[in-house]
């Protein structure tokens, strides 16, 4: 599914690159006169482009991050899981121990500290505790990851304001020109457009970091209360209140031997 997320978003990367490629000027008589590529573009926007170009850069990678960072199969894995169970229930603590640090993650590290407070003389193997030590350890985790995400939306809101920023250099550029005394189109059109390109390249990067920020958000509180609920379910087999399970026993087929 990673992977699958990550090629759909290097497709989309790859049409923003080359769709410009296609966009041709034509006079009144439909014939094409000049081919616009996205270097061209970036050239006429001017230097606040440059800073852009960061912000957009900085967004793909925090994406490509995020996508394969932030997924259940990363942070909470189920064959871990499942065998974090087993041991719960067979009271195995120090194999359960074994098993989580053996596995880094998330939910791994939130049971490695829970499994710390087990004392089976209180009650409930100290149950409460174990909920407090793991629950804390959870908020570590979401609100580390929650500090990359947020990146997403310094971008997103940064990205207009320099667009902006742009606009306003392309104007005072338009203007100089008129107050010099050059009030043709072609004097004017070069601070015009730079004005224009900085204010479309800062929503061309500040639009997607938005999109992904709320997107990285939502699925951080998904894969985070997955979390919650498998570690309170551990612990739940450990002090007994869940009892897993176990397997029926296969029917005998071995046919009865006679006896002579």
């Amino acid at each position: 599914m990673n992977t699958r997320a990550i090629l759909t978003l290097a497709l989309l990367l790859g049409a923003f690159f080359t769709l410009p490629d296609l966009a041709l000027a034509q006079d009144a008589a439909g014939d094409i006169v000049e081919k616009k590529t996205i270097i061209t573009y970036y050239k006429d926007g001017g230097p606040t482009m440059h800073v852009l170009l960061i912000g957009l850069i900085a967004t793909v990678a925090l994406t490509i991050y995020l996508f394969i960072a932030i997924s259940a199969s990363k942070m909470v894995p189920k064959k871990l899981v499942d065998s974090v169970n087993v041991a719960m229930a067979n009271r195995d603590i120090q194999g359960a121990y074994d098993l989580v640090n053996q596995t880094p993650c998330s939910y791994s590290k939130c049971m490695s500290n829970a499994l710390l407070m087990v004392n089976f003389e209180r009650d409930l193997a100290n149950k409460a505790s174990m909920v407090v030590a793991a629950e804390d350890t959870l908020d570590q985790e979401e609100t580390k990851v929650t500090g990359l995400i947020n990146y997403l939306n310094t971008i997103s809101t940064l990205a207009p304001m320099v667009g902006l920023f742009g606009t306003v250099i392309g104007m005072i550029t338009a203007f100089g020109q008129l107050t010099a005394g050059k009030a043709e189109p072609s004097d004017l059109a070069g601070g015009i457009g730079t004005a224009m390109l900085t204010t479309a390249g800062g929503l061309l990067v500040g639009i997607p970091a938005m999109f992904f920020y709320f997107f990285f958000k939502n699925r951080l509180a998904a894969v985070t209360t997955e979390i919650q609920k498998q570690f309170s379910y551990a612990i739940d087999v450990l002090s007994g209140e869940i009892q897993l399970q176990q397997p029926q026993q296969q029917p005998d087929t071995t046919p009865p031997q006679t006896v002579d």
